[in-house]
């Protein structure tokens, strides 16, 4: 049996649930305080943390939503452009602590989805905004699952979801008001 999501959407592919920003645990039940002191990146006041471990695609989005946020999708080339300065500063200052080739790459709340021919981010929308490398999405369903791919300066790379890939999650601004409410 699958869970009931009280404060999300419900991933039927996934049986699993999508939380609300500000809510986290399985079922979204878990109202949950903005951690502003994590922040790495901030742009147009919405929060954007970078992890410093590893995991699979399904795995970096149940991370995200245990850190009261969600795997960050990329709407507009601005905010692409910001993180993939950041991310670049962080190779060539070394915080990258392990220099096998995956963990140099990214996963963003992107996929491909093969019942509707088509990538769609985490919420189902169809990107109106894209940054594939030159060549890319190239794996013809096999690679699933979208990362920023170091070696093409960050732009985007369809991968296998189960590669080992660093992660970014999202903490959007219109919803921190609402947090420091109370509402």
């Amino acid at each position: 049996m699958c869970v009931q999501c009280l404060h999300g959407r419900f991933k039927e592919e996934e049986c699993s649930c999508l939380c609300d920003v500000g809510y986290g645990g399985a079922e979204c039940a878990e109202k949950v305080q903005f951690p502003f002191h994590s922040c790495d990146v901030m742009i147009d006041g919405d929060c954007f943390m970078v992890s410093s471990d590893t995991d699979t695609y399904y795995g970096a989005k149940s991370q995200c939503q245990d850190r009261r946020g969600v795997l960050v999708p990329i709407h507009n080339q601005k905010v692409q452009d910001i993180l993939a300065f950041y991310l670049s500063q962080l190779e060539t200052s070394n915080e990258v602590t392990n220099t096998d080739f995956e963990t140099r790459n990214f996963w963003i709340a992107l996929t491909y989805k093969p019942l509707r021919d088509s990538f769609r981010w985490d919420t189902g929308e169809i990107p109106r905004f894209s940054s594939f490398a030159f060549g890319q999405p190239d794996n013809q369903g096999f690679g699933n699952c979208v990362e920023l791919q170091a070696s093409s300066a960050f732009n985007w790379n369809d991968q296998r979801c189960k590669t080992q890939n660093r992660y970014i999650c999202l903490h959007a601004a219109k919803h921190i008001a609402q947090w420091e409410d109370g509402s």
